[in-house]
């Protein structure tokens, strides 16, 4: 069953809220847990059909209601909403609604900002645990147990982990594919993004249709501009025919602007067009082109923080991060490590005719410790070298890294200044989390530096 928009809930039209919301009733309306978008009056701007309540009441469609009245059946207000924090703050959050005076809370889990064209949170998504549910207005009750540890899946579309990252990514994906809206997907170099928007096409209704990839970063801009929109004959220098555009191309499917954050201001603004119009305008043409065709977008840069320096437009990224997508590194999923070592050896021993090796343990060990830079691309380039040079029956740590035969020497000074540096830093984080109260947004500007480049380090000297 479709969820439900109370028509006088819907806030002021804004182009990017209202991409959001229909993205979010997409992906929501197919699921049984409990979805909700509400204003900062508390007022339910959207609700999934299973968030209203199971017993006939006085609410219907048609009425402003509010989030307590639906989920808790009750008539006051809860007092103090975790999820109005969010509208403060602008940032997720991982919440949990303490029980009200008559004993009963609403389940809360998370809270995610809704932010308009203009960066403000004009409204926030709710999601719930689904241990209980509200069958009338007297008690919560429990209508399931809850459920059992499922087997992780391992794979999807070629990517491999068992991890919680990895598995929430899967089901990101599964839920995005079958949306229209933009997505970008963000993630440092080597993740796997590519991988990701093929299979975000594989799996959508767009399948039949062809998938277009553009490497932006190759091309100059005049160039990109000619091969996303095409060109009429004689509208520049070598213009001998006329060519249709990588858009035109793509029509009915999907096209992946990998890198996007390296095009130019000039052309942001002709692919904002794009995205706003649905229509692309040739190189030297004055007539314009309607296209069909859902964009996914790719960097290994933090495209907010470039908004904030004004090297990137604001109106065209919040038109691409309609349903953003993170990558997780591969030190961040270490234990994803030994199946892809394992799916690396036995592929790689495939293509180059070589008998499929076992990993030593010692070797295993030395691989999941690596901080691995260069992240899975790194890690299939290191075992398709190692199965083509290695000798051994076993492939060992030292077919894989330099290992030292003696005792490590005394530190030089320059790995002595590097550790007394990288402990100074671990301080002066934890001293300006303590100061923020454990903001990592007022951390972040305690410290002079981005949010992303904060929870870097808290990564890299695994701070909670």
């Amino acid at each position: 069953m479709a969820g439900r928009t109370p028509e006088s809930s819907v806030p002021s039209p804004d182009p990017i809220l209202t991409a959001r919301l229909e993205a979010i009733r997409v992906l929501a309306d197919r699921q049984s847990d409990r979805v909700m978008v509400i204003g900062p009056d508390q007022t339910i701007i959207y609700a999934n059909e299973t968030a209203w309540p199971a017993q006939p009441s006085t609410l219907t469609p048609s009425k402003p209601a509010k989030c307590y009245e639906a989920v808790l059946q009750r008539n006051d207000p809860c007092g103090t909403c975790p999820a109005m924090e969010v509208f403060a703050s602008g940032q997720v959050k991982s919440v949990a609604c303490s029980s009200g005076v008559d004993g009963r809370a609403c389940g809360i889990s998370q809270a995610h900002p809704l932010k308009s064209s203009e960066g403000r949170t004009d409204s926030v998504l709710v999601l719930f645990r689904e241990t209980t549910r509200v069958p009338g207005r007297d008690e919560l009750a429990i209508l399931s147990d809850p459920p059992g540890e499922e087997e992780a899946e391992v794979g999807l579309g070629g990517m491999l982990g068992i991890g919680p990252s990895m598995q929430r990514l899967f089901e990101m994906i599964r839920l995005v594919a079958d949306s229209q809206a933009t997505v970008l997907i963000q993630g440092e170099s080597g993740t796997g993004k590519e991988l990701v928007a093929r299979t975000i096409h594989r799996l959508s209704p767009r399948r039949d249709n062809p998938l277009v990839v553009v490497e932006c970063s190759s091309l100059p801009e005049t160039l990109l501009e000619s091969e996303l929109f095409g060109h009429v004959k004689g509208a520049f220098t070598g213009a001998v025919t006329t060519r249709r555009g990588l858009f035109e191309e793509a029509n009915g499917g999907t096209i992946f602007l990998d890198e996007i954050a390296d095009t130019s201001p000039t052309f942001q603004a002709k692919l904002l067009r794009v995205l706003q119009e649905g229509e692309i305008k040739p190189v030297g043409s004055s007539r314009s082109v309607g296209v069909d065709v859902r964009v996914v977008s790719a960097t290994n840069k933090d495209l907010y923080e470039l908004v904030k320096v004004k090297q990137f437009r604001e109106d065209l990224y919040y038109r691409l991060a309609v349903l953003p997508l993170f990558m997780p590194p591969l030190r961040d999923r270490r234990e994803d490590v030994p199946i892809l070592v394992n799916h690396f050896v036995a592929g790689s021993s495939r293509r180059h005719r070589r008998p499929v090796r076992a990993v030593s343990p010692e070797a295993m060990e030395a691989l999941c410790a690596y901080e691995w830079p260069g992240n899975v691309r790194e890690l299939l380039n290191l075992v398709e070298r190692v199965v083509v040079t290695a000798k051994g029956e076993t492939l060992v740590a030292s077919d894989f890294f330099d290992v030292p035969q003696s005792a490590p020497a005394t530190p030089d000074l320059r790995t002595m200044l590097r550790d007394v540096t990288a402990q100074a830093e671990r301080k002066r984080i934890l001293e300006a989390l303590q100061q923020a109260g454990g903001n990592r947004a007022k951390a972040a500007k305690l410290l002079n530096i981005s949010r992303a480049g904060l929870y870097n380090k808290l990564r890299e000297y695994r701070l909670p």
